[in-house]
């Protein structure tokens, strides 16, 4: 209550004699919460980031990064640091998994956020954001045996079932930092892009870093949100992957290589994200992620099917969680 009025006297002070009323707009897995202030003729958002807890600074150098590669992202009319309070264009309230869950084009929708993100890769330039390096591939990795295995599932690994682990996780680091890089939103999904005009409004890139081409199309394709028939998301994976060559971006001049590539991202990601759902649970008592874990772990039984190097990760998997799994398509 005591940070809804620090924040309401604030936007009082930077639009003097106006009025206007506030009301929720959306909250995150962090401590981030989201206002929609509503004026006269137009809305604006403010972004309430407690200090203590949340650093605005790299919310603001990602939106000018991209907003100068020409995507859509909030802008930036007014901000106090010191209180935590950014004041930002509203972007809508329709999310792409609204929309997709709705009437809306899929094919439509996924070919803009394709383009968007061929813009922000081509803006990339080295020393502008946090390297994806091999210590926070791996530290993110690590949530999995910690917090899925290890809290939610209550399970010890044995020292050889974690030796075999780490095994396979240095095979994947080996695989992702192989790859070009490239400007990385790291949570580019349905959530995260609005329907708005431009399309897509990107929202929550405050976590950007600079690493593998594939991780944000691992994001915006192996959706923990949404699921996909497996051929359509390879027609959209070869539309990206032939408008990237044109553009001039690295990616392989092999489509095999390339999908090898994406679907080794996702194992590292949705290791992440299990680990993550999991930490919001059990020491955030946030259980509304729980209902997400099944289409995560089912990405990645699958990605794990289909490449040797991989099975002794699914031998674990069929060792923690029985399961039957489709392999579905390989190249």
């Amino acid at each position: 209550m005591q940070r809804l009025q620090q924040l309401t006297a604030w936007l009082h002070s930077q639009f003097p004699g106006e009025t206007f009323t506030i009301a929720p707009a959306s909250a995150d897995a962090s401590f981030r919460r989201y206002f929609r202030a509503t004026f006269a003729e137009r809305t604006l958002v403010v972004m309430d980031a407690p200090p203590q807890h949340e650093d605005c600074r790299p919310f603001l150098h990602v939106a000018r990064l991209f907003e100068a590669a020409g995507v859509h992202v909030p802008h930036v009319y007014a901000q106090d640091l010191q209180q935590g309070f950014l004041l930002l264009s509203d972007l809508g309230n329709t999310t792409y998994l609204q929309a997709l869950c709705g009437e809306s084009s899929a094919h439509e929708l996924y070919g803009a956020a394709t383009d968007a993100l061929i813009k922000i890769q081509l803006a990339s330039r080295d020393n502008e954001l946090p390297p994806y390096d091999e210590a926070l591939l791996l530290r993110e990795m690590r949530l999995f045996p910690e917090w899925y295995i290890g809290k939610h599932l209550s399970i010890t690994l044995t020292d050889k079932q974690h030796a075999k682990l780490e095994e396979v996780f240095a095979r994947i680091v080996a695989n992702n930092l192989a790859q070009p890089r490239v400007y990385v939103h790291r949570d580019y999904h349905s959530r995260n892009l609005m329907v708005s005009e431009p399309n897509p409004g990107i929202l929550d890139f405050q976590d950007a870093v600079y690493g593998p081409i594939t991780y944000d199309l691992a994001s915006l394709f192996k959706d923990a949100y949404i699921c996909w028939e497996e051929a359509e998301v390879i027609d959209w994976l070869i539309r990206y992957w032939e408008k990237a060559r044109k553009a001039g971006l690295p990616v392989a001049e092999d489509f095999y290589v390339f999908y090898r590539d994406y679907e080794w991202m996702g194992v590292q990601r949705h290791l992440k994200i299990l680990g993550i759902f999991a930490r919001l649970y059990h020491r955030d008592g946030k259980d509304g992620y729980l209902k997400d874990l099944p289409l995560v772990m089912a990405y990645l039984r699958a990605a794990c099917a289909r490449y040797i190097e991989l099975k002794p990760l699914l031998n674990l998997l069929d060792t923690i969680e029985p399961h039957s799994v489709q392999e579905g398509y390989t190249f």
